[in-house]
């Protein structure tokens, strides 16, 4: 017998010996690893067959008590995932919110919609002019005009001579609606229309809107 065949005798006997050793320990715990394997199996399927976490979507809300009047920062604001459907709608992009003002205080946690914050300037892109809000007496005629439209504005004196030109190509700002979006309701006065005139011409429309003796032609 060669001498590396002595040397390897007692290895493999001490292998076949760890062998025995192991089978006996698993026989021994069998049924523990039997329940183990088959627990193993039931999660295995339990997350297989488990529905897909819902979709959400990112929701803008306030990250402390915010009063009215505040200019919103990004530290003001922190986004929250919500369902689809539960979700409140007029949601805006943080770009959109950001150095808006709030309309209505907001506590902390509570969603940021469109309604809680102020609107653009009636003013914006009207260098130079203001913001009159006047009456027109025919509701047909308001009717019939759109945010943006130029016009020129006509007063007819009381003894009904002819009508005289008060001011050309006046932007129309803005066509009042009411809570429901309706347009406003016609009264005695007639409709409601934000007008944009200079300084200097305010007054002179104003009060030919309060006699009554206004009317407007769509210039463009």
């Amino acid at each position: 017998m060669s001498r590396t065949s002595a040397v390897d005798r007692p290895a493999r006997q001490r292998l076949a010996d760890l062998r025995r050793v192991v089978r006996r320990a698993v026989l021994r715990r069998r049924r523990l690893l039997g329940a183990l394997c088959v627990g193993g199996a039931v999660l295995v399927g339990l997350e297989t067959a488990a529905p897909e976490p819902p979709p959400t979507v990112l929701v803008l809300t306030a990250a402390r008590d915010l009063p009215a009047g505040t200019v919103l920062e990004g530290a003001d604001l922190v986004p929250v995932e919500f369902r689809p459907d539960s979700a409140p709608d007029g949601r805006p992009a943080r770009a959109a919110a950001v150095g808006r003002t709030l309309a209505a205080p907001l506590r902390r946690g509570e969603p940021v919609t469109d309604v809680r914050l102020v609107g653009p300037s009636l003013l914006r892109g009207y260098p130079g002019l203001v913001a009159v809000p006047v009456r027109i007496p025919d509701p047909g005629t308001v009717a019939l005009l759109r945010v943006g439209d130029r016009v020129d504005l006509l007063v007819t004196e009381t003894d009904g001579s002819a009508a005289r030109l008060l001011a050309g190509g006046v932007p129309v700002l803005a066509l009042p609606v009411d809570p429901e979006g309706l347009t406003a309701p016609s009264v005695a006065s007639g409709r409601l229309v934000v007008l944009g005139t200079t300084p200097a011409l305010s007054g002179p429309v104003s009060a030919a809107a309060v006699r009554g003796c206004l009317g407007v032609v769509i210039s463009r």
